[in-house]
């Protein structure tokens, strides 16, 4: 292997051969996490996955109610089928539409228990710190021959050390929602109220049914998510003729947040808005736009009044509930060992950022990428998976298996295989932003070569 083929940061260093014997450490036993094993064993490498949950998936329970907006074809990883159907297992329809349920049900659950991966799964595993062994982030010498530390609070509270010869880090971000407040912060008050407020996607037509039934409930956020809130409140509504939606966004309102439509090469994903957008036009739900919550008060009658900013017009909204789906973010907390070249505003790796950056174009098409676009400056250690966009929106599933059968390739040395490109990913139908230039983003073939190529 030539140096000339990539830069010091992303080859495979000389501590990984010596390691030889060390695991590679997948953190978070999700869909990512679990490809990631897959095409590590295809590969000869032996994983060890830590999740600090009491099985797969665990983040994905938060949403189990959710039907995706991806059909199954793009759910699955090529070699975590591969390694089912060795065993018998006949795969969903393909053209089906999983709810995070059935992906735990049908997908995770069986693909954990393979006799090749099962052995490798530590549950209950709460990774608090990724480092150098006994090197500290700021020492250079003898950093590259030392193997990857990886410290662990276990079920029964004690701490443990494991070492591993490269560090896959697949936890998500899904344990980390950005809240209500415009600037990125709790709006004042917001947390004296929360209460009356949830984060994420509620079960509106079940478990929280009679939470929200017959009240005035606001929603904010602009995203697929807050979308399909908004849906099936319309949708209970429909035995609460007294109910009152409210949908707050921070953005100007205009078509473009209904998303692809008919244009969308998921269907799925397409048809949301086409389906919010007649709720609004019928007046079912009420748009309030462009609108900066600042502060979150109580009154007397225990409703909420959202306060903010509207084009520099102060604005109050009350309401009973309020529904706060505004985005996730990486925790970075247990990688302040870690040498990391991250996007100070994204926080997700640097490459990959003016792929996915909504200042520089929103249509969410990315190209699929892979080891060289993830390798931090800490060798051995890649970010993959939902993780990897930090606060960006439009992660795909089929983009992560991409990631992590690349980052398996280079880690392997098969740099060719780490390059090489496997995976289309259907476009989204919409692009809004500007490129420097001030062209349309995606628009013509300059802006795309930046954008989406």
């Amino acid at each position: 292997m030539k140096a000339s083929q990539a830069t010091a940061s992303q080859l495979p260093s000389d501590h990984l051969a010596k390691s030889a014997p060390l695991p590679v450490v997948i953190i978070g036993a999700g869909p990512i996490g679990l490809a990631a094993a897959a095409h590590l064993l295809e590969r000869g490498l032996t994983p060890l996955i830590l999740e600090r949950g009491d099985d797969v998936g665990s983040a994905i329970q938060d949403w189990r109610h959710v039907s995706m907006f991806s059909p199954w074809r793009f759910n699955i990883d090529t070699a975590a089928r591969s390694l089912l159907e060795w065993h018998g297992w006949e795969a969903p329809e393909s053209e089906g539409f999983p709810t995070g349920a059935d992906l735990i049900e049908l997908y995770l659950k069986p693909l954990s228990k393979c006799p090749e991966i099962a052995p490798h799964i530590r549950f209950g595993a709460l990774v608090t710190n990724v480092g150098r062994a006994n090197i500290d982030k700021a020492r250079n010498d003898g950093r590259t021959d030392a193997p990857l530390e990886i410290r662990v609070t276990r079920r029964d509270g004690a701490d443990e050390r494991l070492f591993a010869r490269a560090v896959i880090d697949a936890t998500g971000t899904s344990l980390k929602r950005s809240p209500a407040g415009a600037g990125g912060m709790h709006a004042l008050g917001e947390k004296a109220a929360s209460e009356r407020i949830f984060y994420g996607m509620p079960d509106i037509l079940g478990e929280h049914r009679a939470r929200y039934g017959g009240k005035h409930v606001a929603v904010v956020g602009s995203g697929h998510s807050a979308v399909g809130a908004l849906l099936e409140l319309v949708e209970l509504s429909h035995s609460f003729l007294e109910m009152k939606i409210s949908w707050i966004l921070r953005r100007s309102f205009d078509r473009q947040v209904f998303g692809g439509g008919a244009a969308d090469q998921l269907r799925q994903r397409g048809s949301l808005g086409l389906k919010l957008e007649q709720q609004v036009a019928d007046g079912r739900v009420c748009v309030v736009a462009p609108l900066a919550i600042e502060e979150i008060a109580t009154d007397k009658g225990a409703s909420l009044v959202i306060g903010g900013d509207s084009d520099g017009q102060p604005v109050n909204i009350s309401a009973d509930e309020l529904i706060v789906v505004t985005g996730l973010r990486p925790d970075l907390s247990f990688l302040d060992e870690i040498r990391l070249d991250l996007d100070p505003a994204l926080e997700c790796p640097r490459a990959l950022a003016p792929l996915i950056d909504p200042n520089v174009h929103k249509c969410g098409t990315v190209r699929p990428h892979g080891a060289f676009d993830l390798a931090q400056p800490e060798p051995g250690f890649f970010i993959v998976g939902m993780k990897s966009y930090g606060r960006a929106p439009t992660f795909l599933l089929a983009t992560g298996y991409e990631q992590v059968r690349s980052t398996a390739a280079w880690l392997c040395g098969d740099l060719d295989g780490a390059r090489r490109v496997e995976l289309t990913l259907p476009e989204t139908g919409i692009c809004g932003g500007k490129d420097a230039d001030d062209n349309v983003c995606c628009a013509s073939e300059k802006s795309l070569a930046r954008c989406c190529a």
